[in-house]
């Protein structure tokens, strides 16, 4: 089941799920030493997949002039349990669709680590910088246009 809620919508257990999950994989995974907490999150929407009553997939979707001048897709994780699932695929297919819905003249911006590059590629994003290191992991900036695309 997936949903999307703005931040004031979670419940102080989904808030717990999504942090657990996010530090599981981004700080202790990917051994990633960062501030998570980087107040974003207030202003966002945090779309989840539960399945068998376990947070398998989240993202968040920042509104236009948060990070970027477009809305941004972010904090992508897939539970390790549920990985090999297209799970990653579907969530961010529903984030380009609510996106898509919410803000259909624009475009997606997204700060992708390098190595998941070929994914966002085949979700419809181009590259758009040169690679660059953030909190030690290489990323490159990456945009999806709403308009030209679907």
């Amino acid at each position: 089941m997936i949903s999307i809620k703005h931040f004031d919508e979670l419940s102080t257990s989904e808030l717990y799920r999504i942090i657990h999950l996010r530090e599981k994989v981004f700080v202790v995974e990917q051994k990633c030493y960062y501030l998570d907490a980087d107040n974003n999150d207030q202003e966002s929407w945090h779309l989840m997949l539960i399945e068998d009553n376990t947070l398998a997939a989240y993202l968040r979707i920042l509104p236009p002039g948060l990070t970027y001048k477009y809305p941004s897709i972010g904090r992508v994780v897939v539970e390790p349990n549920f990985r090999e699932q297209s799970l990653g695929r579907k969530i961010m297919e529903d984030a380009i669709r609510f996106l898509n819905d919410k803000f259909p003249e624009t475009s997606i911006k997204i700060g992708a680590q390098v190595y998941l590059n070929d994914f966002y590629i085949s979700l419809g994003f181009k590259n758009i910088g040169e690679k660059y290191l953030e909190d030690g992991i290489p990323h490159i900036d990456m945009l999806y246009s709403l308009h030209e695309i679907m």
